[in-house]
């Protein structure tokens, strides 16, 4: 899969800072460049370790709406940026964008264990990404960065919006009964409403969607295996 080279890695606080002021105003945030058939979704995850530099990131590319597992790609790298909250795409950024390069084949939509446009810039990893890879990107987090939202029904698929700055920024919504909303906000060429949809279209009974579940347990495969192998 080939990646738009849209700027550098090696860059400063102010200059990552920069670089997300401007890409942010390139972001599409509607549904018209969606493909009119989703034919494969892809799950992006990156696991390490707080004391270490070494990333293990996993995309996994799952057939829509079957949801069976078509490839995966694997790959371990040196973070070549600082942990600094909200600039966590220049830390994880680069080992995801490679794992991408390692398909064979190229997902329709993309979506990540991360955020989209909730985020205190506008753009988190699944907006950056989704930028540089070119291709229709969610956001799916365990935990609320940004924003505010109202009740959330227990029943799967009730939702609250996320709200920022009086902005709806994505919304937190149930995909499990009786377990707590994950939050989804769009990333690239996405709108937040077709978002949900296509998150609660690709759970199967867990609170994760399929792909973003596969690549969280196919990036732990990996870590398994490379502390296995000293």
């Amino acid at each position: 899969m080939k990646i738009q080279q849209l700027h550098r890695w090696d860059v400063t606080y102010r200059e990552a800072v920069t670089l997300q002021q401007n890409l942010r105003q390139k972001l599409v945030l509607h549904d018209e460049a969606l493909p009119a058939q989703i034919g494969c979704v892809a799950g992006a995850d990156i696991s390490y370790s707080t004391r270490s530099d070494i990333f293990f990131a996993a995309v996994v590319l799952l057939a829509y709406p079957s949801m069976e597992v078509i490839e995966e790609a694997c790959v371990i790298e040196r973070a070549p940026f600082p942990y600094i909250p909200g600039l966590l795409s220049f830390r994880e950024g680069p080992a995801v964008l490679k794992a991408f390069e390692g398909l064979q084949n190229v997902p329709d939509i993309v979506i990540f264990d991360g955020q989209g446009i909730a985020h205190p810039r506008g753009i988190g990893l699944a907006s950056h990404m989704g930028l540089l890879l070119d291709t229709p990107s969610i956001g799916c987090a365990k935990k609320r960065l940004v924003g505010v939202h109202g009740d959330v029904g227990l029943e799967v698929g009730d939702y609250a919006d996320l709200v920022l700055d009086e902005q709806v920024v994505g919304a937190a919504v149930r995909t499990k009964k009786k377990v707590s909303p994950v939050f989804i906000s769009p990333g690239h060429k996405i709108g937040t409403r077709k978002a949900c949809d296509v998150v609660l279209s690709c759970c199967r009974g867990h609170r994760l969607p399929e792909p973003v579940r596969k690549a969280h347990l196919a990036v732990n495969r990996k870590r398994l295996q490379s502390l296995t192998s000293y």
